[in-house]
């Protein structure tokens, strides 16, 4: 079974033409989020795991709030990257029981304000462990501090998204495991351990063989500690999507099954179980729509122009053999361009040469006004949106069943002068 489920062009056109239809900011370029299929994608995690499992949806797959409130209601928790996305967090309506906090780079005042705010945290590394036990209640943290693990499983296809390989920045390496197990016979706070193998490049038999790796120490310290100790795993998330037709990814379901079979103490009673899939979740879930502002034509061939580039799509433009999207090319009336295909380079609008979303694609005949559909673009886009040129974020429509709302309104020239002055917004 492989998970290619994907929203279709025809289906994210008709959404766009009843945004315009309603009066709604469309021009010259909308994000979509369809909240509906974003549930149902939590739906099927908890279903796949344990009950009683924490499903920490990762916020920097998507930070708005708007987002986070409609994963938060149907169930999800939240794992925050930054102490500014534990806030974000709080204002999605998340329980701080069900935040789960990872940073590499915690400052004492961070850790301190985590305590406060009785968040879930995972450490880092060992001198952390030191500034935690400086500031915490152990009688007010129980259960809540975990410490993550390198699991050294080696990077995947995708470097700069891999985080296991023997020289990662992220967690304790597994080969200090001698260190782990003194971390929790000091600290009876300590109270799990957490692995993350990478995004998007990792095979399943990788992601397996990481938690592998880091579930059989946690039980080496549980049967040298007690049943009670380390009964938290924290799984990470790092699921990869479908981004072409042609990609076959593992469904959810069948990586949870591979999980039971492979790690079944994962399973057991007494165990806290928590995952952290952002992509997965919200990748195939946005599309973006944008106008066709300029043509060019000469020798070396035609450029479209349009006004989502490197600023929305960022790892598309500097790392296209990496990052794939699919380009869908509509007319003014969002209805499938026809006619014969020949190549055409898609440019962002920003000013610098990089600035290039597509080359030679093969396209039809594109004209100003035309408009060019984005797919797969509810992950790792919008949140690693870039300032260059202080072109403002478009308007982001939510889809939910029948309805269509404002999740978050188009950022105005007096906005972007806001963002960039000093106080609050004072030139």
């Amino acid at each position: 079974m492989s998970d290619t489920d994907r929203l279709e062009p025809a289906s994210m056109a008709r959404a766009f033409r009843e945004a315009r239809r309603r009066g709604m900011e469309v021009e010259p370029a909308v994000l979509f989020h369809d909240l509906g299929r974003m549930r149902a994608r939590i739906g099927r995690i908890g279903a796949a795991f344990p009950p009683g499992a924490l499903h920490a949806v990762a916020i920097k797959a998507n930070p708005l709030v708007e987002v986070l409130r409609a994963a938060v209601d149907c169930g999800a928790g939240l794992e925050a990257a930054s102490l500014e996305e534990v806030r974000l967090s709080l204002a999605a309506g998340c329980p701080p029981g069900r935040i789960v906090y990872d940073s590499p780079a915690k400052t004492r005042a961070e850790i301190a304000e985590a305590l406060r705010l009785g968040v879930r945290l995972n450490a880092d590394n060992l001198d952390e462990l030191e500034r935690i036990d400086a500031l915490v209640r152990p009688e007010a943290a129980a259960g809540r501090i975990g410490l993550r693990i390198n699991p050294q499983v080696g990077a995947s296809s995708i470097a700069l998204t891999s985080v296991a390989d023997r020289r990662s920045k992220f967690g304790v390496p597994l080969e200090q495991a001698d260190a782990v197990r003194a971390a929790f016979a000091r600290y009876p706070w300590l109270a799990g351990l957490h692995v993350h193998v990478g995004s998007q490049g990792c095979a399943q038999a990788q992601l397996i063989d990481g938690i592998r790796r880091v579930e059989a120490l946690r039980q080496e310290i549980r049967r040298a500690r007690g049943s009670g100790a380390a009964s938290v795993m924290d799984i990470g998330g790092g699921l990869p999507v479908a981004y072409r037709s042609t990609d076959r990814p593992p469904a959810l379901e069948d990586y949870a099954a591979a999980l039971r079979r492979e790690v079944p103490t994962l399973f057991e009673g007494g165990t806290t179980l928590i995952t952290e899939f952002g992509r997965w979740v919200q990748a195939g879930c946005g599309f973006a729509v944008s106008r066709v502002e300029y043509v060019k034509k000469d020798s070396a061939g035609r450029t479209a122009i349009l006004h989502l580039g490197a600023d929305f799509l960022l790892r598309r433009a500097y790392h296209p053999d990496d990052w794939h999207h699919d380009f869908v090319a509509l007319d003014p009336d969002a209805a499938a361009k026809e006619g014969p295909l020949s190549a055409c380079t898609l440019g962002g609008p920003l000013c610098f040469g990089g600035d290039v979303l597509a080359r030679d694609l093969a396209l039809p005949d594109l004209s100003p006004g035309d408009l060019v559909l984005i797919r797969d673009t509810g992950a790792y886009t919008l949140s690693m949106w870039s300032r260059h040129c202080s072109r403002g974020i478009p308007a982001v429509l939510g889809v939910d069943g029948g309805e269509i709302r404002v999740l978050r309104e188009r950022e105005r020239p007096e906005d972007v002068v806001a963002f960039w002055s000093r106080g609050r917004g004072q030139p």
